[in-house]
């Protein structure tokens, strides 16, 4: 059976902490837990800024609807106003030097004994359910808008890229593969209300709060830790 794991940018989004989980940026890999443990918390504890915009999708028309979506969706992709969005062959150049952790010695040893932070990094373990530390993720203080996501052994799994705006909104979130694989896109307007895209700049839905819609105001989802 495949396990889940959880984007550490999401946890610090919705301000979660220990034990936390949640549904929006699941990417399946066979060797992880579905136990998180400290989810890496923000660098500020100043509140983010954010307009106040009222939740209107399931009173719009369906042309209004397709409209917005492809509004964010070229925001994302065409248009790459965060400058996160690459291709394999641009993501590999720029990220080379990170696809193997050269101190996964010590950052295994760090995140094994419960390090969540030193004066370098902060890190986030991810255990199997015996206990036994399958995967680890760091954040670095000279790059704080990067979270990379390493096997036990300093093999890069997955990467997560945050627009420079954040922790102020409207920002956005991409995660992907080690091989440059785009597996998620969100464009976070507030911090509730997120509009989701798959690896196929598909859309997937929309959050508000607690709920997901999918493009015909139909709710789809519900995550219990918004």
């Amino acid at each position: 059976m495949k396990k889940i794991f959880v984007s550490l940018f999401l946890l610090l989004a919705f301000g979660l902490g220990q034990q936390a989980f949640s549904f929006e940026n699941i990417t399946t890999i066979d060797e992880t837990s579905d136990k998180q443990i400290e989810a890496i918390e923000p660098e500020t504890n100043i509140a983010p800024l954010q307009a106040e915009i009222s939740f209107d999708w399931l009173t719009l028309d369906q042309t209004q609807r397709e409209e917005n979506i492809e509004k964010y969706k070229n925001l994302l992709f065409e248009n790459n106003s965060s400058h996160i969005y690459f291709s394999k062959e641009d993501f590999k150049k720029e990220f080379a030097k990170y696809y193997k952790d050269k101190d996964f010695k010590l950052h295994y040893m760090l995140t094994n004994n419960g390090v969540t932070e030193d004066e370098d990094a902060k890190y986030c373990a991810f255990y199997f359910k015996k206990g036994t530390l399958v995967m680890y993720a760091i954040q670095y203080k000279n790059n704080p808008t990067n979270a990379f996501y390493y096997s036990a052994f300093g093999k890069l799994y997955y990467t997560d890229l945050m627009s420079k705006e954040y922790p102020n909104y409207p920002y956005t979130s991409m995660q992907y593969d080690r091989k440059g694989q785009l597996k998620s896109a969100i464009y976070f307007i507030t911090k509730d209300i997120q509009y989701m895209f798959g690896p196929d700049k598909e859309f997937q839905g929309i959050w508000y709060k607690d709920k997901m819609y999918d493009k015909n105001g139909k709710q789809t989802l519900t995550r219990n830790n918004w």
